[in-house]
C-alpha cells in the first residue's frame, strides 16, 4: 500500500521559509517521479514541483519558480520541498504524490499558512 507522509508545515510570515519532507513506503521510490502538489479552496489543485528518480532534473510552475527548492534521498525514501521567499498566496494544504498520479492526494498533507 502507498503511503506518504507529510510534515513540516507551520505558521510563517512573508519572506520566511519552511522545509516540508514527504516520508514514502510501499512502493518503489527511488524509480519514481515525485511531485510537491498543493490545495486551496478557491484554487483548487496546483502542482508546484516535480523531480525525476534520481534528483537530477526539477520542474517548477513560473508561481514558484525560484523560491522552491524540491529534493529528494533515495537512501530514506524522503522528499523535500525548500520554500523560501514564502508569500501570503503560498498558503495551502501541501502533499507529496507520485508524479504519474499527481492529482491523488493519498496523504494527510501539511498545512502551510503565511500570514504576517
Amino acid at each position: 500500500e502507498v503511503q506518504l507522509v507529510e510534515s513540516g508545515g507551520g505558521l510563517v510570515q512573508p519572506g520566511e521559509s519552511l522545509r516540508l519532507s514527504c516520508a514514502a513506503s510501499g512502493f518503489s521510490f527511488s524509480t519514481n517521479s515525485m511531485s510537491w502538489v498543493r490545495q486551496t479552496p478557491g484554487k483548487g489543485l496546483e502542482r508546484v514541483s516535480i523531480i525525476n528518480n534520481d534528483g537530477v532534473y526539477t520542474f517548477y510552475p513560473d508561481s514558484v519558480k525560484g523560491r522552491f527548492t524540491t529534493s529528494r534521498d533515495n537512501a530514506k525514501n524522503t522528499l523535500y520541498l525548500h520554500m523560501n521567499k514564502l508569500k501570503i498566496e503560498d498558503t495551502a494544504m501541501y502533499y507529496c504524490a507520485r508524479s504519474s498520479e499527481w492529482q491523488t492526494l493519498r496523504g494527510q498533507g501539511t498545512q502551510v499558512t503565511v500570514s504576517s
